[in-house]
């Protein structure tokens, strides 16, 4: 009955499944499930790729064995490439005619078919290779808060008042992103660069409720469905920003001296977390803290006095002259931001 009202959609008539005898239909329905589109795109209906013609055994096994030691050696250019195909088949099928081996162009064309675009360096490509041949190139999907807690530094883009003799100073903005909501549970202001004690302190800061400060209005108060302000309020003894707080699972971090502290190590096992370093010089690894730290320079940083730009190129007259912000002041404007907007 379904095979029969299937027949009558106006889609079914058009690719002509009405001529189709009914065995037919019951296999293709056990491919795809109900809908009989899908079975379309089995391959069966579908004409096969001719490939290159000029592409035969003898060139096949030559463009195989180039692109292996490629591997293993510096970048090289596809002209590069094309000879050593030329050497290895004089080499090893010395009775194989010259004039049937492919061109440089289509040697491009098949290379990309098969291999990618490319374009990566080499060191990455041989990192990647082994880490699919380990079975660990899998991609980690996140699907609760707290999952993955990415932890990343940077010298704050603006200039800060000392508050002893008044001198500009520069400031570490250390944050914790969480992956799956990409939202900001906590952040840390530092002269100068930040420590062990910085991390782990930011940690807590993760795992406790923020209290809410001296001009945030009911906008900015617990806000999450399920759980009532008053009952956070009654076991923290303080009304709660709405920001989220949780015992992260899993923290990413990079390299950094700070964050392969032993110290800071112990206590992220203490508190029960998984350590997942990212890989040298990847910055894929923790591309969400990346743009969110371009995030908050586009939102909040750019509109700041004193602010020093991307580069010493795009660097004001002089951004020490107009700081005007103090490191209690920053950290209280950066807050607000994270908690509002």
């Amino acid at each position: 009955m379904a095979e029969t009202k299937a027949m009558h959609r106006p889609e079914a008539v058009r690719l002509g499944l009405q001529h189709l005898g009914y065995r037919t239909l019951e296999g293709l329905s056990r491919l795809s499930g109900d809908s009989l589109l899908l079975a379309c795109a089995d391959g069966r209906w579908t004409r096969r790729r001719s490939g290159h013609r000029s592409v035969t055994e003898e060139v096949r096994e030559a463009i195989f064995a180039v692109q292996g030691e490629c591997g293993e050696r510096a970048s090289l250019s596809l002209a590069a490439k094309h000879r050593l195909m030329h050497q290895y088949i004089r080499e090893r099928f010395p009775t194989f005619p010259t004039e049937k081996i492919p061109s440089r162009w289509t040697l491009a064309a098949v290379w990309k078919e098969w291999f990618g675009p490319g374009g990566a360096r080499q060191r990455y490509e041989r990192t990647a290779q082994a880490a699919a041949e380990a079975g660990v190139s899998g991609r980690m999907v996140v699907h609760r808060p707290g999952q993955v807690l990415v932890l990343d530094s940077t010298p704050m883009p603006v200039k800060l008042r000392e508050t002893v003799f008044g001198d500009a100073v520069t400031a570490t903005l250390t944050l914790a992103l969480d992956l799956y909501t990409h939202g900001l549970p906590a952040f840390r202001l530092t002269l100068q660069s930040d420590t062990s004690v910085d991390v782990a302190m930011l940690l807590r800061d993760v795992m406790l409720p923020l209290p809410m400060r001296d001009g945030w209005g009911e906008d900015m108060e617990w806000p999450y469905a399920g759980v009532p302000a008053e009952v956070i309020a009654e076991f923290t003894g303080h009304r709660v920003a709405g920001l989220p707080f949780f015992a992260p699972e899993t923290v990413t971090t990079d390299h950094g001296g700070p964050y392969k502290n032993h110290d800071l190590v112990e206590a992220e096992r203490e508190i029960g977390c998984r350590i997942l370093p990212a890989r040298v010089l990847r910055q894929t690894d923790k591309f969400a803290v990346e743009r969110q730290f371009h995030t908050i320079q586009t939102m909040l940083f750019e509109h700041l006095l004193g602010f020093t730009g991307g580069d010493i190129a795009d660097r004001g007259a002089d951004p020490e002259r107009d700081a005007s912000l103090t490191l209690a002041q920053a950290e209280h404007v950066i807050a607000t931001w994270i908690v509002q907007i």
